[in-house]
């Protein structure tokens, strides 16, 4: 019963970092349009802001110790498709990072990309998520 409650809330956790993950690079590319110093680009920085302060940055803490603790429960360790997720999750996690960087970039009115930059930056945790779901789902090795 315990890894059940554990698994569920670890779903919840996901769904709500990658809600996250998908809409903060979105903000950005509407961000690069917005004067710096503008009450457009002040709004943002509040959103951006609070995006990763209130539900990011919590969700993925939440991810990472719900499924730490099922691997612990079902010693998942030295198993292939754990490994694999494991790397995934951990190249997310460097997805966040930069995520997390670039928004300060923002903050601070430092931001020297294109908007086109970060469309193709919001698809990269589309395309982690698809290969953990995969490997999480079908167990390949």
């Amino acid at each position: 019963m315990l890894y059940l409650v554990l698994k569920s809330l670890h779903i919840v956790a996901v769904i709500a970092w990658m809600a996250g993950m998908l809409y903060l690079p979105r903000l950005f590319v509407y961000h690069c349009d917005a004067e710096p110093g503008s009450k457009q680009s002040e709004t943002f920085k509040v959103m951006e802001r609070r995006l990763m302060r209130a539900i990011i940055n919590p969700a993925m803490s939440l991810a990472w110790v719900l499924g730490l603790s099922m691997a612990w429960l079902n010693d998942y360790w030295m198993q292939g498709w754990f490994i694999a997720k494991l790397v995934l999750v951990l190249a997310l996690s460097g997805v966040h990072g930069l995520f997390s960087r670039w928004r300060r970039d923002f903050e601070a009115d430092r931001n020297m990309r294109p908007a086109r930059f970060y469309r193709i930056w919001n698809e990269v945790p589309t395309l982690i998520m698809i290969g953990i779901v995969f490997i999480v789902v079908m167990k390949p090795f």
